[in-house]
């Protein structure tokens, strides 16, 4: 067995693991990603495409923005279609600022290129298996690669490998809340330039869709579909038409073009607390998921990333544990007020199966009252792009090297 020694060990490159190391590397603070896929799985995985504001001034903070600001749709709005109107709540004019759609992938594939590029250790396909010691000074991860054994040994274990990861399994004292929701999407990726300059989310007695895009020239769509329902009954002539029925109104077609991959996206909430035990720290998905309606998913990782990086950075070089101590209760807050934006969200927006004529005429005041309320649209622009980067993010810039 080999045994190595780093000060922080990253388990999973996803975009969590991956800002967090990207962040405590520029601050000078030596680490090490496991992750269990190859780079080229990795990097094709598609994911979220959502930025908010601050999560656009983190990656440009660590230095990986050139290819974002260059590619990425700035998104000052978006529109909510429902009974027979469309209409724009302007983030410009409500929360004085913007979104950026740039894939979730192309985030990944941008970090894992600056850190080869610097050096900074990175090993894939290297399957976690255990964490020892964890409430120890050196915690220990074991891991498998290529059928061979090791270990590393490290003051810090940050587990951004998900929900069925072993980071979520190694804290005893972990609780985990989840609403699971009747109902799924079911995405595809198509080569069909996008017939909107900004995402709709539409909602009708068919039931929910979503236009969305990646590029100019892809468009991501998606369909509210009961959940576990079997993607053997949609073929691609079903899907488009469904799509056309759910989001097609005066000034918008759906344009159609090649489907390069169909997908089932479960709707689920889950917080698990606390997210740190000993030096083991939970990060991303392995402590928190939420359904794809608001957008947070992605958003929360990299907070998640930012927060830990922070804390560990000021516990180094500036002797100060306050951060560590209360990274859990931090990240909570934050993760449950998306949970609620997520929730409201999904609620405003998805055919209920179950509701009666009564609550579904609530659904469509509480939609109306969106657009007709200065004050309703203001909270959920706000609440869509999200803050800015505080100024104690801003100040971990002073160790970078």
């Amino acid at each position: 067995m080999s045994n190595y020694h780093t000060r922080v060990t990253i388990i999973g490159a996803g975009p969590a693991g991956l800002v967090l190391g990207h962040l405590l590397s520029l601050a000078g603070i030596d680490n090490l990603i496991l992750e269990r896929r190859s780079r080229e799985y990795v990097e094709a995985r598609v994911r979220a495409g959502v930025l908010e504001r601050a999560s656009v001034s983190l990656l440009e903070l660590a230095g990986v923005g050139d290819r974002l600001r260059r590619e990425g749709l700035v998104h000052e709005g978006i529109y909510l279609q429902f009974n027979g109107g469309r209409h724009h709540i302007d983030f410009r004019e409500l929360a004085d600022g913007a979104v950026t759609v740039y894939g979730q992938q192309e985030v990944v594939k941008d970090l894992i290129a600056d850190r080869l590029a610097h050096g900074w250790p990175t090993v894939f396909e290297a399957e976690a298996t255990t964490i020892a010691d964890a409430d120890s000074l050196g915690p220990r991860v074991l891991f498998r690669q290529q059928g061979d054994e090791h270990s590393v040994t490290s003051a810090f274990v940050a587990a951004c490998d998900g929900t069925h990861g072993i980071g979520h399994r190694s804290i005893p004292t972990l609780t985990t809340y989840t609403l699971d929701y009747p109902y799924a999407w079911l995405g595809i990726l198509a080569r069909a330039r996008p017939g909107t300059d900004e995402l709709v989310y539409s909602y009708s007695d068919r039931g929910f869709a979503l236009y969305s895009m990646r590029s100019t020239s892809v468009s991501r769509l998606y369909l509210q579909v009961p959940a576990g329902e079997d993607l053997g009954g949609w073929s691609h002539d079903r899907i488009w038409a469904e799509l056309k029925a759910r989001l097609e109104s005066p000034g918008l077609v759906v344009n159609e073009g090649s489907i390069t991959e169909v997908g089932l996206t479960p709707m689920r909430s889950t917080v698990s607390t606390p997210m740190r035990f000993g030096n083991v720290f939970l990060a991303g998905d392995a402590a928190h998921i939420v359904p794809p309606t608001g957008a947070k998913g992605l958003n929360l990782a990299l907070q998640d990333a930012l927060e830990l990086a922070s804390a560990i950075i000021e516990s180094v070089y500036e002797h100060d544990a306050a951060g560590l101590e209360g990274y859990s209760e931090h990240c909570l807050g934050r993760v449950w007020r998306a949970q609620r934006f997520a929730n409201y969200m999904t609620r405003l927006l998805h055919l209920d199966y179950a509701a009666d004529e009564f609550a579904r005429q609530l659904q469509l005041a509480d939609q109306r009252g969106v657009v007709d309320s200065m004050a309703e649209a203001t909270s959920l622009a706000e609440r869509y792009v999200g803050p800015a980067l505080d100024a104690r993010s801003e100040r971990i810039v002073k160790w970078f090297r």
